[in-house]
Order: structure tokens, then sequence, then C-alpha cells
């Protein structure tokens, strides 16, 4: 999130970091339920680039994973699986310096980002196959594997997305 910020500093993006409690306020179940097990606190980054004069009418919406490093949860990653883990964060980092590039370049275009970030770690307090979690938008999901992290982070990111009406 840190580095997003500097990014949109540095383009002119408009860049919103969402803490943990804001988070926790609009209930962001996957995001949160992924975070159980870190010892460090989830974000979810908000970057906009809307320049005076824009072609499109309804904004682009870009979502990218941000985990940031990825044990595979209580479902741990055997063997050497887990060498790498920590590029499970190339989605949001891809979204973000796109954005970054369209800003660079000054295109006339209205370009969300939205990135949820945290690592997916095991501690007692990790989700656990067969947890059922609350999304965003009030979908119930159960977790069957927690090494699907990806897919409970996104689809907080992808609900969320719908309220910018891309």
């Amino acid at each position: 999130a840190k580095e997003f910020q500097k990014m949109g500093e540095e383009a002119g993006i408009k860049v919103e970091v969402l803490n943990k409690n804001k988070i926790e306020a609009l209930k962001m179940g996957g995001l949160l339920a992924v975070n159980k097990g870190s010892a460090d606190p989830p974000t979810f980054t908000i970057m906009e680039w809307k320049p005076a004069k824009v072609v499109n009418k309804k904004p682009v919406i870009l979502v990218g994973k941000g985990v940031v490093f990825d044990t595979g949860g209580l479902n741990l990653k055997t063997g050497n699986y887990m060498d790498g883990m920590k590029c499970d964060m190339a989605g949001s980092a891809t979204m973000a310096t796109t954005i970054f590039a369209i800003a660079r370049l000054n295109l006339p275009l209205h370009v969300i980002g939205l990135m949820p970030a945290t690592d997916n770690r095991m501690d007692a307090n990790s989700i656990a196959p067969g947890d059922v979690i609350k999304m965003y938008d009030g979908t119930s999901v159960e977790v069957l594997n927690t090494d699907a992290e990806g897919r409970l982070i996104l689809g907080d990111a992808l609900s969320y997305a719908k309220k910018y009406k891309p």
C-alpha cells in the first residue's frame, strides 16, 4: 500500500488505502478471513485516475490480488511449492503499474484500481476448512481449502467494484 501511495504522488493518481478498521466496517469477510493467520493487518487500496476530459462514460475497473506471501494457510503448501509465493501479489502490482502508466501517459481514461492485500499464513486464528464466512456483498461462502485465498479476497474486491457502475 505504501508503494501504491508513492506511485500516486509521483503520477497524480488519487490513492486511498483502507485499513483493517475500515475493511471490518465494510464487512469484507473474504479479505478478513484470509488475514486471520497474519501478524500484519490487511489493506485495500483504491487508485483512481480521472483527468479533466475523459473518453469513457463509465470507469474501467482493474482488480488484482495482493497476497504478499502465501503459505497455503492450514492447507499448507508442501515441499518447495512455497518458493516464489511472494509473487502471489503480482496481480495487484500489475494493476497499479497499469494505472501508473496510464497516468504518466496522461491518457484520457477514467480508471480505478482495486487491490486487496494480505498474506496467507498459519496461526491459531487462521481460517480452517469448513469455516463459513460472509463476503462484502453478503454472500455466505464455505471455505473448503485455505489455499484458495485469492478467490476470497478477489470476491470482496469484485463485489466492491459494483459501486462504481463500471
